[in-house]
């Protein structure tokens, strides 16, 4: 966490002097006085101000801020838990209006964690880039078991019919999945094909 000490004439004064220093708004930082300053006898042996600026966590509270807007403005039922595990930022999304942030198999929930990624490091005043995951009621978790199960499924079906078969479009995490799932059959093989957003995966015998 950054901090610096600034003076100034007044409180006010060292103050906007750190935020201009730090290139941030004043939600972002805790402020400590340290001196409140004085202005001496008829302006003379008057002593400055001096403050501590603790920069808060930046990444986090554009995120706070960002969902809390969108929450309000859509006036769903929606809470949510944020985290941080090895420079990456893992936000929950939970209660009962969920499913309108998840959307279509997932497309919404991708989209919005491509928003929050990009608001979490605007105005970073670190120089460090992190990624973000975004998920509701461990969607994510349970959609990746249904992929993994259908790409065997297929598998089965592709050995027993002896024929390839065509998926139907997903976006690009969901393909991975697939292929990953299937990657130390000996027998089979998987590639995409096609363009966005109706790229597909074709599984078939080696």
């Amino acid at each position: 966490m950054r901090e610096i000490i600034k003076t100034g004439k007044t409180v006010d004064e060292a103050l906007n002097a750190g935020l201009s220093e730090l290139g941030i708004t004043r939600d972002l930082v805790d402020v400590e006085v340290i001196d409140e300053g004085s202005k001496g006898f008829l302006g003379l042996l008057g002593k400055q101000a001096i403050v501590k600026i603790i920069v808060k966590d930046v990444f986090k509270e554009n995120i706070k801020r960002f969902l809390d807007g969108l929450i309000n403005f859509m006036g769903i039922d929606v809470a949510y838990d944020i985290s941080e595990k090895d420079n990456t930022i893992l936000v929950n999304l939970k209660g009962k209006g969920v499913g309108l942030l998840i959307g279509y198999r997932g497309e919404t929930l991708d989209s919005l964690q491509y928003l929050v990624s990009l608001v979490a490091n605007k105005n970073n005043v670190e120089g460090i880039h992190k990624k973000v995951l975004l998920d509701a009621e461990n969607y994510r978790e349970k959609r990746e078991k249904i992929l993994i199960n259908l790409a065997n499924k297929i598998a089965r079906k592709v050995k027993q019919e002896n024929r390839s078969i065509t998926l139907e479009p997903m976006n690009a995490n969901e393909r991975r999945i697939i292929h990953l799932a299937l990657q130390d059959d000996p027998d089979i093989e998987t590639f995409s094909e096609g363009d966005e957003p109706n790229r597909r995966v074709t599984i078939s015998l080696k």
